[in-house]
């Protein structure tokens, strides 16, 4: 934290005031140990209706955790539970489980839409936690308004194929730049940044919320101006769903498009010059007009090369033959069709029709996965492709890549202005990915995907190695529980600059702020910065004068 004082006496009028935020956050300071699981139960249900509230005992607890876990690595007899659901209808109920929580010594963790890579909105991997999950699937209300200006008020339990569908529904010239796949709920979303096929036109999907209503670990529901610019600034990129309480709804600005948008996929085995199309992309995909985006698939020996343009496709063609040739892109490639459309195209494939998009579940649902990634800032040598190609992607058990390119509209904004900082420089984003279908399987299918991210170390950004937010990854660190403030966010600091670089400091100061005893916590929600911290700050600014 930088500190401007023009004498000692403001320096001591800081110290002074920082002491006193010690005083107070010691006084509020939550004391787990009186944890009593029957008086919380006993608390929620006299708060709220009893259908809404799922004990470990109810015989419907099991269904409904499950209703959105897209990993089955996380439904093990295993795992840390909850010790019961709530399935708030409105803020009040929200407002009830915090209360009820803080009173009686139960953790919430936040559920929108079960796509966590890592299952921490409703799991732990520290057995014995006591932890309540609010799973706010039955607030999923989408409410569009075609402007001018054109936004949409969209509740964190809706998915974004349910936001599309209403966007698209209300004009055929709107859309909402967010992610490709339809199932994954808006909260978690918007909480991580989010990007899909329209980020090098419209960039971050968080970059377009313009306010937002969040139950605080006090209890308060607060918007945009109550609850302060730099949370404001903080849950837009910076993990709110888990972090700085539960926001219960987003208000995002809506993005023009065209009538018609133009899809293709070409897919290019090694055979058929894979290796020199894909080293060549590295260079072309990010400085393409920002009408086009073109991303990768690679699998096995196979390089399929996906892209939405915003336009038709006898304007596409010319842009493919002068600035990318190599891809050999035709007419016979292209399809036509609106953005709405497009969105249930590239997900689903061919025949699928846009109420598809409506569905809350995905034919992944049922498979084991693990998954990371990584920013690339420089090409990667064509000799390298070749040897992920034969030594990597060859191998039986064997995943997936998925590059994303970058440049565009994401990379026109600074690295502060959200806390997703990777934007100029950024060519594209990897992620790794492997499933499989039995635990007997995970130690060869996991260990690919973490054998082949220490192969890529040399070949991805450095001084932190990045990583994005929305692909949760518990190998990069986890925070330390009960070991002191200051430890607590030195070991945050491991993951959380990976995910955030320079903004993890300012989530801290933050998080200290609406949250300071670290209510809302998991293995990788932002701890607080520590008022220690502070004060040694201030004492190194008191020895300069």
């Amino acid at each position: 934290m930088h500190v401007e004082a023009s004498s000692s006496t403001s320096v001591a009028s800081l110290r002074t005031m920082a002491l006193a935020m010690l005083i107070m956050i010691s006084s509020l300071f939550f004391h787990s140990s009186y944890a009593s699981s029957n008086d919380f139960l006993r608390c929620l249900s006299a708060s709220k209706p009893k259908q809404l509230l799922f004990a470990q005992s109810s015989p419907r607890f099991p269904s409904v955790l499950a209703s959105s876990v897209r990993n089955p690595r996380f439904l093990t007899p295993w795992t840390a539970r909850p010790l019961c659901i709530v399935t708030p209808t409105n803020a009040s109920h929200a407002q009830a489980a915090v209360v009820c929580g803080r009173r009686h010594g139960v953790r919430l963790r936040v559920r929108s839409g079960g796509h966590d890579y890592e299952g921490l909105s409703y799991r732990s991997v520290r057995p014995g936690a006591a932890f309540a999950v609010v799973d706010l699937a039955r607030l999923r209300s989408v409410r569009v308004t075609r402007g001018p200006p054109a936004t949409a008020w969209v509740d964190s339990g809706a998915t974004l194929g349910e936001l599309y569908h209403a966007v698209g529904r209300a004009s055929g010239r709107l859309a909402f730049p967010a992610g490709l796949c339809p199932t994954v709920g808006v909260g978690g979303h918007l909480s991580g940044g989010g990007f899909g096929m329209l980020l090098r036109k419209h960039g971050l999907a968080a970059d377009h919320v313009v306010n937002a209503v969040l139950v605080d670990a006090k209890g308060r529901l607060l918007d945009r101006n109550s609850m302060g610019r730099d949370v404001f600034w903080a849950i837009r990129g910076g993990g709110g769903g888990g972090s700085f309480g539960i926001v219960l709804s987003w208000k995002v600005k809506l993005v023009p498009v065209p009538p018609t948008v133009t899809v293709f996929t070409v897919a290019k085995s090694v055979q058929e010059g894979a290796v020199d199309i894909l080293a060549k992309w590295q260079e072309v995909a990010p400085a393409l007009p920002d009408d086009l985006f073109v991303r990768v698939l690679v699998q096995g020996r196979v390089a399929s090369f996906q892209s939405l343009y915003l336009g038709t496709c006898d304007a596409l063609l010319p842009v493919m033959r002068h600035r990318f040739p190599a891809l050999g892109v035709n007419r016979k490639h292209c399809k036509e069709m609106t953005w709405i459309q497009s969105v249930a195209y590239v997900y689903l494939g061919s025949g699928a029709t846009v109420e598809d998009i409506l569905n809350r579940t995905s034919a992944v649902d049922a498979v084991f996965s693990k998954a990371t990634s990584d920013y690339v800032r420089r090409g990667i040598s064509r000799d390298t492709w070749a040897e992920i190609f034969t030594r990597w992607l060859a191998k039986p058990d064997a995943g997936l890549m998925i590059l994303d390119p970058y440049g565009g509209k994401i990379a026109d904004m600074p690295e502060s202005a959200t806390p997703f900082p990777h934007r100029g420089g950024v060519l594209y984003n990897i992620q790794y990915m492997n499933f499989w279908e039995g635990a007997n399987e995970e130690a060869a299918r996991a260990g690919w995907v973490r054998d082949l991210y220490t192969f890529m170390e040399p070949h991805v950004s450095k001084n932190p190695r990045q990583a994005y937010a929305n692909y949760k990854d518990l190998w990069l660190g986890e925070n330390v529980v009960g070991a002191g403030a200051i430890r607590s966010f030195e070991a945050g600091r491991v993951w959380g600059e990976k995910y955030y670089k320079g903004n993890f400091r300012r989530l801290a100061m933050a998080k200290r702020e609406i949250d300071p005893d670290d209510y809302f916590s998991n293995e990788q929600s932002i701890p607080p910065l520590a008022v220690q911290l502070i004060l040694t700050n201030m004492a190194q600014v008191d020895r300069s004068y």
